[in-house]
């Protein structure tokens, strides 16, 4: 267990790290990609040139005109504020990291990012921490305090359960969350079939999914016999990593895994950003919102 001077520092560092990558370069994509509710109807005043003819209020125009002689317009303002949600899965497998960062670790640092950006732009952040079953859930609030305790819980969060199920996840979240919001589902997504549940959430909230791996999980090493464990059940497998069809047939099952999961976001219309922990995901965040600006532009 790490000493409380030691996790402040690792959270402070983080908190600078992703701050300045937030006022360089990711707060104004973020504004122009996820935008607010809705229009808010402002005031009626005189129509002047340059206005849009669509926007004339015939019923006041023909109620005002033969006193004022003049055509009306409706003004309306952006409802800007929005609520994001990071829904971050720590079951036990997220603990598992082959290079410098562990899978949970880097969800922490990106959800930092997301938050940051948020609050820039006085958005409220919420978070669910979910195994098996939802651990924590904290209610969307603005601000940087709030913002850092978001980031302890997904850091040091200790949970009950080991396993990953977001269906309970994304469950919970429908029933708190009543109006539109920006959710970022960050996992491995190393669990059961949850289709129903995510296509119920993409219709009602405008959701991002987020899966990480660790390179070791992609293919298996030729170091001969190996036993393996399950972080999350417990079970154990004895592989000859030696043998060459065993490796194969392993990494075609993870390439079948990856390829399934991202036609099933691109069924339902999800937008994905596929991260590695060996990898800058950087790179990965400037594609994602470069993709939607230009998607909002053909619109």
């Amino acid at each position: 267990m790490e000493a409380a001077r030691d996790i402040l520092k690792k959270i402070q560092r983080l908190e600078l790290k992703t701050r300045g990558l937030v006022a360089a370069t990711f707060s104004g994509q973020y504004r122009s990609v996820f935008k607010g509710r809705g229009m808010n109807f402002e005031e009626v005043r005189e129509y002047q040139p340059g206005d849009e003819v669509r926007s004339i209020d015939w019923n006041v125009t023909a109620k005002y005109s033969e006193v004022h002689g003049a055509a009306y317009v409706k003004k309306f303002t952006e409802e800007r504020e929005l609520t994001v949600m990071l829904v971050v899965d720590v079951s036990a497998s997220g603990d598992f990291g082959s290079v410098h960062l562990s899978k949970r670790e880097l969800a922490a640092e990106v959800a930092c990012l997301f938050a940051f950006s948020a609050i820039r732009n006085s958005d409220k952040v919420g978070l669910i921490l979910f195994s098996d079953h939802v651990e924590l859930y904290i209610p969307p609030k603005k601000g940087r305090v709030h913002t850092l305790r978001l980031i302890r819980e997904i850091l040091y969060f200790e949970p009950k359960g080991r396993g990953t199920q977001p269906a309970e996840a994304l469950d919970y979240l429908n029933q708190v969350l009543h109006r539109r919001s920006v959710v970022f589902l960050i996992s491995d997504f190393l669990t059961p079939d949850f289709s129903r549940q995510l296509a119920v959430t993409s219709r009602r909230h405008d959701l991002i999914a987020i899966p990480i791996v660790d390179p070791r999980e992609e293919e298996l090493p030729d170091v001969g016999r190996l036993t393996l464990e399950d972080a999350e059940t417990g079970e154990q497998i004895e592989i000859n990593t030696s043998d060459r069809a065993t490796r194969l047939g392993y990494l075609k099952a993870v390439d079948q895994r990856t390829a399934e999961r991202l036609r099933d976001f691109r069924r339902k219309r999800i937008d994905a950003i596929s991260l590695k922990t060996d990898q800058d995901y950087l790179p990965a965040l400037r594609t994602f919102f470069r993709t939607r600006e230009r998607r909002l532009q053909i619109r």
